[in-house]
């Protein structure tokens, strides 16, 4: 090697240097200009409430009589796991929730008089002098029906109701879900989801009803009217409704990687028009709070982005109603903590959640308000946010809980004409994948084996924020509830046949036919996110099983229960019939209503369910809107009917991008 000068080295170094500081300026600007928002390219939405002078002027009535704590107090929510009613007549908090795991007593199975009981309380508590008069909301997660209460009628996760196509079926399942709330005594549920899931390995992808922005679109609008009434009418935010609240503003379905929480690095054009197809449907069909996300755009965390909650959602969006933060998502902001956080505040973040914190952050917001850190008209605007959802959901003149129309009506939970528009949303969200020789659908006189962990569980059926967050209860948790195999055992046994189930699938009468019901474990959140779409990869036995089945030439349908769909290769090749059910929720007999025949041969109901995400043909995510990747198997839209040809060729069943292209199963 040639010598050189010590001073051309350094010469040299410094150049090199200069370049990489000039690179990486040049990279920081690319992205800080990517970053910039335009609102002018939004559309100008009308929102159709029309401003009401009259409210307008109570909203001043009771912004000029309250104190400053007491303004201070309805910008932050409180889980009532931390926050007893005697609590709230201290402090002027605005609302209060029940998170994924809270309940009256912190015991998940409380009855729903105790829900009723405990929202009289907080309700009494709230309008003592303390809080200026003005009650407390109280918001839950109702995402598939009221699902914290067991025996309240639960509907498929979103999913599964993409796949069904079926709007008018969406506005029922939101009238019914505002029903059943009602009767505990709430007013507000965090739903719907309106994310345009783009990467499959997000552990939220369930929550969303599809890759398309338009089949979004259409449902948000259904869903906000079915759980609020439709604008102008005389339903609108009746006894019968709840304040709805599409989520999560802006982009979660979009982060790179499919990562929860993570970074949407959309163009701006696809923010706009892919990720908040939902929220202009929603806002445009009158809802009245929105949730951010803890998710964040080109590195800003949108808790803290003034441009698109405030001059995007509020000023071109039209927005009028309230903003409300996710779970302490306020604390995520830079220089934040979840007790002080006046940055959220003047983004325009208008609630906080903070389960457990709330009075440390009453204390530090009403420092901050004084010093003018959060200024005195961003606080006045939140406020009066706040009260005009309260007034427009009549909270002041319609009274205790418990005196409302439909409170205590426990009758109305899970009543049989609500499970039966659950049951239809089981059978029209089926997706039939293959159907080899039309072995389905069955003769319910045959002898049929139902084998599988998943066959006998309703935990496996309904997923997560289920009775808890993460969704694992046991069957005697779910009143009412029908597992697939009770569905199928009753369906076959009122024919004449026989249904026996079998976990591992081992028998001494040989079957007619195997159901194998298998799938994902209930999960939420970023407990779901995974690595790649194989399905469960570090575990086989469920393809174990289908395989022994097919060799003993035994014709299998195999039901695949998921929040996704995943790479399946080798199981679709072991089975002769595939379903993807998604999360049906405890309607099992939904699944037996499609798989046979009536008694006397003719169908009952055909599969109309049509995929709502391209399913993958490798364990790496497909190709979808905008974004990169591999041809689908089975592109958006694709589902069989009986009167196709179910034929599927012999997948592979090695990933040719694995090292050494090993199988990787």
């Amino acid at each position: 090697m040639t010598r050189r000068p010590f001073w051309l080295g350094v010469y040299f170094l410094a150049c090199a240097v200069a370049v990489c500081v000039g690179v990486r300026t040049a990279a920081g600007a690319d992205r800080k200009a990517a970053s910039v928002v335009h609102p002018e390219r939004w559309p100008k939405l009308h929102p159709p409430l029309a401003r009401d002078p009259l409210l307008e002027a109570r909203i001043d009535q009771l912004l000029a009589r309250l104190t400053p704590a007491q303004k201070v107090g309805q910008l932050i929510q409180a889980d009532i796991g931390s926050i007893t009613p005697d609590d709230l007549r201290h402090y002027s908090l605005g609302s209060i929730l029940n998170g994924g795991n809270s309940s009256p007593r912190d015991d998940k199975l409380a009855a729903p008089s105790e829900w009723l009981s405990l929202a009289d309380r907080f309700y009494d508590a709230s309008t003592v002098d303390a809080s200026g008069g003005v009650p407390a909301l109280w918001g839950t997660d109702a995402v598939h029906g009221h699902n914290n209460i067991p025996g309240a009628t639960l509907f498929p996760h979103n999913i599964g109701l993409g796949a069904a196509r079926d709007t008018g079926l969406i506005r029922r399942i939101g009238e019914i879900t505002a029903l059943e709330v009602r009767v505990t005594g709430l007013d507000w549920v965090f739903s719907p989801t309106v994310a345009v899931a783009r990467d499959e390995r997000w552990g939220r992808t369930y929550e969303s009803y599809g890759e398309n922005a338009g089949l979004v679109r259409e449902y948000a609008a259904a869903m906000v009217e079915g759980l609020q009434g439709v604008p102008g009418s005389p339903q609108f935010l009746d006894a019968a409704h709840v304040l709805a609240t599409p989520k999560h503003f802006l982009g979660d379905g979009g982060t790179s990687g499919g990562h929860d929480q993570g970074d949407n690095r959309a163009l701006e054009s696809e923010l706009r028009d892919i990720d908040a197809a939902g929220f202009e449907a929603g806002i445009t069909a009158g809802a009245q709070t929105v949730m951010a996300s803890y998710s964040s755009w080109q590195g800003l965390k949108m808790h803290g982005n003034r441009a698109l909650l405030t001059e995007v959602l509020k000023g071109r969006m039209g927005f009028d109603g309230l903003l409300l933060g996710d779970w302490n998502g306020h604390a995520q902001l830079p220089g934040c903590t979840a007790v002080r956080c006046a940055s959220a505040v003047n983004a325009g973040i208008d609630i906080l959640m903070a389960p457990d914190g709330w009075r440390e952050l009453h204390a530090n917001l009403l420092a901050q308000m004084g010093s003018g850190e959060i200024p005195a008209a961003r606080l006045d605007d939140a406020v009066r946010r706040v009260l005009r959802v309260k007034l427009r959901a009549h909270l002041g003149s319609e009274g205790r809980p418990s005196s409302r129309p439909f409170a205590g009506h426990y009758e109305l939970l899970g009543a049989p004409a609500h499970r039966a528009i659950a049951r239809q949303a089981v059978r029209e969200s089926l997706v039939l994948l293959k159907n080899r020789h039309h072995l389905l659908p069955l003769s319910p006189r045959a002898k049929v084996l139902v084998a599988g962990d998943a066959a006998d569980s309703v935990a496996r059926q309904s997923g997560g924020w289920t009775i808890d967050w993460q969704g694992t209860e046991p069957n005697q948790d779910f009143p009412h509830a029908e597992t697939i195999y009770g569905g199928i055992a009753r369906c076959v046994q009122a024919a004449g046949g026989t249904a026996t189930l079998s976990t591992d699938g081992q028998f001494t009468a040989r079957p007619d036919v195997a159901i194998v019901v298998f799938g994902e474990h209930p999960y939420a959140e970023s407990a779901g996110d995974v690595a790649t779409l194989d399905y469960s990869p570090g575990d086989k036995h469920d393809l174990a099983l289908l395989r022994r089945l097919h060799a003993q030439h035994i014709k299998v349908v195999a039901v695949f229960l998921s929040g996704r769909p995943l790479w399946v290769n080798a199981e679709l090749n072991a089975s002769d019939s595939f379903v993807a059910a998604w999360l049906p929720g405890p309607e099992g007999g939904g699944i037996a209503d499609v798989l046979f025949r009536s008694a006397d041969g003719a169908v009952r109901y055909d599969f109309r369910g049509r995929l709502s995400f391209s399913w993958p043909r490798s364990p790496r995510p497909p190709a979808v809107a905008a974004r990169p990747g591999e041809p689908p198997l089975f592109p958006y839209g694709y589902g069989l009917s009986y009167g196709d040809d179910g034929r599927v060729p012999r997948l592979p069943e090695t990933d040719p991008a694995a090292p050494n292209a090993r199988a990787a199963r």
